[in-house]
Order: structure tokens, then C-alpha cells, then sequence
């Protein structure tokens, strides 16, 4: 009897280990049919060696069947991504910028246009995404309490940081999560000890600054990953960090060195809801 219960038991992790494997094959392979999709403009595919979108994805841990958010997704460079992976079987929210508020900035009205009207061109490619419009306290849900298992925030938390509704924002993720559900956050990094004005100022934050914000928020630092790390970045730049591409804010002064160094050096951080 104590043989077959063991041997029983070992079939069941077994299972288990296939069903993971499998699980982790599958969201490869849709993450490598959305990269190459041909939905993705030239200029977007460009980004790809900066921001690394398949090791990221899978370093936050994203699924074929999960509940996710991806919050401010602007013109939507990850959107592009992430929706169709979650097309078949998972469901998908645009968190977006609340374009309907009269203090809306003209260029993110702009962004949003383009993010929805491609979505609205190929739902073979996007399916059904639920858009919502995320600012609290106006604006408090990006998606209902407590029903999603991974929300994603890709360079917003310096601005965040800037008009102060960082705290908020980030209350805002914990209550849409579901218990254990994760929170991916990349963000462009300050050097460690660099005063909080000098980053408001460069765009770029420390680890510590989000970690604290975050933990604040209730949730627990589970892993940082290099994946988008940027040694050529010095992130003393004399328009901050949109000094670097894809912004290019000093237009063609020195170029060819900001482009040589690339985009901005950056944290990616996961975060639990306990």
C-alpha cells in the first residue's frame, strides 16, 4: 500500500510539472506570435532590444488565462503584446488615462486615439479588451476589486511621483488584485540616494523610492530582475531622461551619442499582494 501511495503521488506531481511546463510553452510561444505580429509598425519593433518585452513578460509572470491590467498603456507599445496573448483565454483591461476629464493633456487625448483605434481595426488581433479610465480619486478602478491577477505599469511612476498621486495609484493596483495577485512595475532608475527633486526633475527614480511606495500600499517586493538594465545609461542628462530615445528632447545635439547609449537605464520590479 505505502508503494502505490507513493507511486500514485509521484504521477501527481509529475502532472503537475507537465502542466507547468506546458503552461510556461505556451505563453512562450504566444509572446514570440505577438512580438513578430504584423499588427506592430517598424518603429515599434525597433524598441524591442531596449525594452526587452518577452523576458519582462515572463519575468512578471504573465499567463495565456489571467485577469491583467496594464495601466496608462498610452499609444499602446505593450498593449500590442499583451492583448493578444490574453485573447483566447484570459481577459485583458486598458487602465487608461481619463481622456473624458477636462484637464486632459492634448498629447495624451492623441495617444489614447491611437491606442483605441487599433484596437478597433483588428480585434482578431486584440480581441475583446476592456477599456477602463484610471485616475483616483476621481477615477478610483482601473478594473473590479479584487478580480485581477496581474496589473503592469511601464514608465509611469515617475510622473506619477511628479503630481504626487503616486500613493494613490499604486492603492488603486493593491484593491484590483486579487490575493497573491502580482504587480509588475519598470520604471527608469536613479542612481541610489539621489534626492527625491533631482528625480522628480530627471524622470529618473530610485528602487527604494518605489519599493517604499509600493509597500506603503500594502504590497511585498517578491523579485527584481536586470532584464532592463542599461549600463551605458550615466541617467545625468542635461533634459533628464528624455534627453535619450525614443524622445530625443535636444532634438540633434549630440545624436549619435544618446542614441548610442540607448533607452534609459531601469528597474523591473515584482510585487505580491499578500
Amino acid at each position: 500500500m505505502r508503494v502505490r501511495a507513493v507511486l500514485s503521488a509521484l504521477a501527481t506531481a509529475g502532472a503537475v510539472f507537465a502542466g507547468v511546463a506546458h503552461a510556461a510553452t505556451d505563453v512562450s510561444a504566444s509572446l514570440d506570435r505577438a512580438i513578430a505580429g504584423d499588427h506592430r509598425s517598424p518603429a515599434h519593433r525597433a524598441r524591442d532590444v531596449y525594452r526587452h518585452p518577452r523576458e519582462t513578460l515572463l519575468f512578471l509572470g504573465l499567463r495565456p488565462d489571467m485577469t491583467v491590467v496594464e495601466v496608462w498603456p498610452a499609444a499602446g507599445w505593450y498593449t500590442e503584446i499583451i492583448a493578444p496573448v490574453l485573447r483566447e483565454a484570459g481577459t485583458f483591461y486598458a487602465a487608461r488615462f481619463p481622456v473624458s476629464w477636462d484637464k486632459a493633456p492634448g498629447f495624451l487625448k492623441a495617444a489614447d486615439k491611437v491606442l483605441l483605434g487599433k484596437i478597433a481595426e483588428r480585434p482578431d488581433v486584440y480581441g475583446d479588451v476592456k477599456t477602463t479610465e484610471l485616475l483616483p480619486p476621481m477615477y478610483p478602478d482601473a478594473a473590479p476589486a479584487g478580480s485581477v491577477d496581474l496589473v503592469l505599469t511601464f514608465r509611469n511612476v515617475h510622473n506619477w511621483a511628479k503630481s504626487g498621486s503616486a500613493e494613490a495609484m499604486f492603492k488603486a493596483f493593491f484593491r484590483a488584485l486579487k490575493p497573491g495577485g502580482v504587480l509588475g512595475v519598470v520604471d527608469h532608475r536613479a542612481k541610489p540616494g539621489t534626492p527625491f527633486e533631482a528625480q522628480i526633475a530627471s524622470g529618473y527614480l530610485t528602487e527604494r523610492y518605489v519599493i517604499e511606495t509600493a509597500e506603503k500600499a500594502g504590497f511585498r517586493l517578491a523579485a527584481k530582475s536586470e532584464v532592463n538594465a542599461n549600463p551605458r545609461d550615466t541617467t545625468d542628462h542635461p533634459a533628464g531622461v528624455w534627453t535619450l530615445p525614443p524622445t530625443f528632447r535636444l532634438g540633434d545635439e549630440d545624436r549619435a551619442r544618446y542614441s548610442a547609449i540607448g533607452e534609459s537605464d531601469r528597474m523591473t520590479l515584482k510585487f505580491v499582494k499578500p
